[in-house]
């Protein structure tokens, strides 16, 4: 072969070469294979973290409509809204010193979740955060039995203490009446159900709240939808629930309680108002 054809067959080898590596770039399956499959802890956390999920928190302040009740400006025309940055500040705080351990507590320890429960709720001695509680607790065992049960309760996940405990505390819950339902540590026994990591299910549970009062905040007009989103995109609020994360890692239910005692005050003084537009 003379030089001149090897050098052809070289320049079309190139040319296929270069057809290739254009098409490959340009195939979706190529997409899909560079796609790294989610896990299934990912489509679990996915599915807790949707605003839709129906937890009934929508139909509570959480205590912001009392403490704006409570803080009128002194004009009219004034906004509320370095208002509302306090109370969101103090209402995670709350949470998290109050709630929060319950959380990690019902995720590593699942067999204690009847005890969990009876505990958070006599420490608890606002009756509207009580309630908002107990609600929303029910609301997402609910959730569990009728949409995630037959998704995430395979044979193996079936002889788990924590599936063993879920299924006697949904049984009494409907049957017995000798537990309560409290949110927090059933959020973390059905997170831990769902094999959402512990860290995300504890920084969620976070931002859920703040998410709820951020929501109520738009719907009492102290601010727009827009800004709703800047609150929730907001480095200050991603820090400020890391650290409380970071805090309460290592706090024992025995030693959580109230950082903000006049936060009761606000919570219980809700169905006193006047007129109000959430629940109590």
């Amino acid at each position: 072969m003379t030089q001149q054809a090897l050098q052809d067959e070289i320049a079309h080898l190139e040319r296929r070469l270069r057809d290739a590596k254009a098409r490959l770039k340009q195939s979706p399956t190529n997409d899909a294979a560079a796609f790294t499959s989610p896990s299934a802890s990912l489509h679990a956390l996915l599915l807790v973290a949707d605003s839709a999920l129906p937890l009934g928190s929508f139909a509570f302040s959480s205590g912001l409509e009392s403490y704006l009740a409570h803080h009128k400006p002194s004009k009219p025309s004034a906004s509320q809204l370095s208002d509302f940055h306090t109370f969101l500040g103090l209402s995670l705080s709350t949470l998290a010193r109050t709630s929060l351990p319950y959380v990690l507590a019902g995720y590593r320890t699942p067999a204690d979740i009847a005890t969990l429960d009876n505990d958070l709720d006599a420490s608890t001695p606002c009756t509207v955060a009580r309630r908002a509680s107990i609600a929303q607790g029910r609301a997402l065992v609910a959730v569990w039995d009728r949409s995630f049960k037959p998704h995430y309760h395979d044979a193996s996940v079936c002889a788990s203490a924590a599936a063993t405990a879920l299924s006697l505390f949904s049984a009494a819950l409907r049957t017995s009446g000798q537990v309560n339902g409290h949110l927090a540590p059933l959020w973390g026994l059905v997170t831990s159900m769902l094999a959402v990591p512990l860290p995300q299910a504890a920084y969620l549970f976070l931002f859920a709240h703040a998410r709820t009062v951020v929501s109520a905040a738009v719907r009492a007009s102290v601010m727009g939808p827009y800004q709703a989103q800047a609150v929730l995109a907001s480095a200050e609020l991603q820090e400020q629930m890391r650290v409380l994360v970071d805090e309460a890692w290592h706090v024992r239910v025995e030693d959580a309680g109230q950082s903000v005692p006049v936060m009761d005050l606000w919570l219980g003084r809700h169905e006193k108002l006047y007129s109000r537009i959430f629940n109590s």
